[in-house]
């Protein structure tokens, strides 16, 4: 008997988080972390030169555009790294902590750029802390949504009024109305919440500012199934395809466990729209593969 890699991804699936784990999206922030950090490598080269290219005079407005490239750049690799490292954390964390890690991973990775720019400009670390009150202010009158957007960020992850994968509902505040879904993403500027195929993106201060009402998940269909011998679980997903009329909360998803010699073991989960559906839901479901089922069990085991 051969026993699957354990791992925690079907924990995302059963929140409908699976496109947390699209190779797709890693692939697309690998290439721009790639294309950064050439950037990152052309701007710091041309610091370096400045006074060859631009002349002393225009040291000091080259230090300022400086910071700006680097701090935009900072930005855009933090956002990248927590694309790119997410797969590996979905896999091995449940939903709630790994979301948590990821905008901890990202924050840290902008606080990193920001230094590292201040310290280009020419300020040392006795400066940065002297100047640090003035900094606040300059930046807090050039960008009041961004920095407020990420404070609110990081104090909905420390007051942890929901982790990814919770379904909640938005009620109030500046979003004239109401808004429900799975959280699927802890973003320095924005809280992502999927709603079937959709995505919404509110910004941190709005979800900060509102009333958020935990929704309780209908328990759900899971169980265990032995197939007999050229029966794949592509075969089971098309007759649950073909059985389910019951409206469920994505796609049933089925996954293989094991295999004991020529029979295959899949785990089948799904999830009804409505608690009340879920004796409803089960019963077409075993009536889709009672028959595999029952002809295995019915053959002689050794």
């Amino acid at each position: 008997m051969r026993h699957m890699l354990d791992t925690k991804s079907h924990s995302w699936n059963e929140v409908g988080l699976a496109r947390a784990l699209s190779a797709k999206a890693v692939k697309r922030a690998r290439i721009e972390l790639v294309v950064l950090a050439l950037l990152l490598a052309g701007t710091l080269v041309l610091f370096n030169f400045r006074r060859d290219v631009f002349g002393a005079g225009a040291d000091q407005p080259v230090r300022y555009v400086t910071v700006v490239a680097l701090l935009f750049l900072g930005w855009a690799v933090a956002r990248d790294v927590g694309r790119s490292i997410g797969p590996a954390l979905f896999r091995r964390l449940d939903p709630g902590a790994a979301g948590t890690f990821g905008f901890l991973v990202r924050l840290l990775t902008l606080f990193v750029a920001l230094y590292v720019a201040l310290r280009i400009a020419g300020l040392e670390q006795r400066d940065l802390l002297l100047g640090g009150a003035a900094t606040v202010v300059f930046l807090g009158l050039a960008a009041q949504q961004t920095l407020g957007n990420l404070i609110a960020g990081i104090v909905l992850i420390t007051a942890r009024p929901f982790t990814v994968g919770d379904r909640v509902r938005l009620q109030g505040g500046d979003l004239a109305g109401e808004i429900e879904g799975v959280v699927s993403s802890l973003g320095l500027l924005h809280t992502v919440f999927s709603n079937g195929e959709d995505s919404i993106l509110v910004p941190n201060r709005t979800v900060l500012g509102v009333a958020i009402i935990p929704l309780r998940e209908p328990a759900g269909v899971d169980l265990r199934a032995r197939l007999r011998p050229g029966v794949t679980p592509v075969d089971i997903q098309v007759l649950l395809k073909e059985a389910i009329e019951t409206p469920t909360r994505g796609e049933p998803r089925i996954t293989l466990e094991e295999l004991d010699g020529d029979v295959v073991v899949v785990r089948i989960a799904a999830t009804p729209e409505t608690s009340t559906d879920g004796p409803r839901l089960a019963t077409e479901i075993l009536d889709a593969i009672g028959p595999e089922t029952r002809r295995i069990q019915a053959a002689p085991t050794s």
